[in-house]
């Protein structure tokens, strides 16, 4: 991405503050994401750049790391740190002994549990680690949110971006928010996600893990995005696919590691019903999920199989990146019961739970919030006020508990 066009992240904040405090920091993200950009451009004017993604500078990183850091002292960015994971043990020895400094290594990665097994080893308390994801509909129209607080932007408090119609904002959703992308509407979007597909997922399919053939995985990631949204059984996903239910689970994992996917639980604690415990799968760019399922138009995102799935990911992808980018760790889960009552999406802030449901529809009424009302009635005061995500153009109450807030707003 060196020379594309800048834009504005959300996560910049959240960096800077944790360059002023840790000798060193990780970010990782999926591949395109932005994060060679985004640390060149905060960092570049202090800090030297060392890319492990050059095939020179990784040999040498691999057998002679002290010669490496000799030629690149601190302050230094390093890129792609996953090729040489084995130079971090190398990184805290200098931390240590330099540990009234801070900010002085920025290190970025796109394998994130293989990262993460090398920093816990080499860099425990002496890192901070944040990940960045695609942008986010607000940064790619050129309105981020900067330091605002998550909650503001989730009630309506914050300015959203101008209504600029229902079709771009459906043809923004299909085409994702991978900054080539995203910034270049010259941009083939089937041309660019075939290619990611096959040059990024399959490499770090073959560095991960061991895969036979990659035309089940090709098969599975399909199939995947067809139950995007719904209670995934990975052996019945193995089954049809043709391999096993730990082929399947290890495969996932891979998406999780490259940052394609996270996997969301059900709130499991008790509420007076019987709860489901199958877990749910997003995909964290909604512009691959549409590619996997051959959503090419706005009309499709509109109307047909794919349009709810695709939406709810869109509300799943702005709630993630809204706790992603301030650095919070708050899980979000799912509340369903054997009843069918349902509330896509809770994010468990200290004691309080706040509800968000997606519906792909431009006209809520008190319908839509059933399901929030519903938790509502069960936990009481427990669950703040409930949100429905949508394609509205401004927030505005369905109940006297539920707002209808518009997805543009975050």
């Amino acid at each position: 991405m060196d020379g594309f066009r800048f834009h504005g992240r959300d996560l910049s904040g959240v960096l800077s503050r944790a360059a002023a405090q840790f000798p060193a920091l990780v970010l990782t993200g999926p591949r395109q994401s932005g994060k060679t950009t985004l640390v060149r451009q905060m960092f570049g004017a202090t800090h030297q750049y060392c890319s492990l993604d050059d095939p020179v500078i990784r040999e040498q990183a691999v057998h002679d790391p002290r010669l490496l850091m000799q030629r690149y002292p601190p302050p230094v960015i390093i890129d792609e740190i996953q090729y040489a994971p084995e130079l971090l043990h190398y990184l805290k020895s200098d931390i240590d002994e330099h540990r009234q400094h801070s900010g002085r290594y920025v290190i970025t990665g796109s394998q994130l549990f293989p990262l993460m097994q090398g920093v816990s080893e080499s860099l425990a308390g002496r890192a901070a680690v944040l990940t960045l994801f695609p942008l986010s509909l607000r940064e790619a129209s050129g309105v981020p949110m900067g330091d605002g607080d998550w909650r503001e932007a989730l009630t309506g408090s914050l300015p959203a971006p101008s209504p600029a119609g229902l079709e771009p904002r459906l043809q923004a959703v299909i085409r994702g928010g991978y900054p080539e992308l995203a910034l270049d509407p010259s941009r083939d979007a089937r041309l660019w996600h075939a290619s990611y597909l096959q040059t990024y997922l399959e490499r770090d399919v073959r560095s991960l893990r061991q895969v036979g053939d990659l035309s089940d995985f090709q098969r599975f990631l399909k199939m995947l995005a067809l139950r995007t949204g719904t209670l995934i059984n990975f052996s019945d996903l193995g089954r049809d696919v043709g391999v096993s239910y730990h082929t399947i689970k290890a495969w996932v994992s891979v998406l999780e590691a490259s940052g394609q996917v996270v996997t969301v639980h059900p709130y499991h604690r008790n509420v007076g019903k019987r709860l489901v415990k199958r877990p749910k799968v997003y995909f964290t760019d909604t512009g691959v999920l549409a590619y996997l399922m051959g959503v090419r138009e706005p009309e499709q995102a509109l109307d047909g199989m794919a349009a709810g799935p695709l939406f709810e990911t869109a509300v799943f992808c702005a709630l993630h990146r809204l706790l992603v980018n301030r650095g919070e760790a708050l899980p979000i889960t799912f509340w369903r019961t054997a009843a069918g009552h349902e509330v896509d999406f809770l994010v468990e802030d200290g004691t309080t739970l706040l509800a968000v449901e997606a519906k792909l529809s431009a006209t809520p009424g008190r319908k839509h919030a059933a399901g929030v009302v519903e938790l509502q009635k069960l936990l009481g005061d427990q669950v703040a006020r409930g949100l429905v995500a949508c394609l509205c153009d401004e927030t505005f109450p369905l109940t006297r508990t539920v707002d209808a807030v518009p997805l543009a707003a975050f």
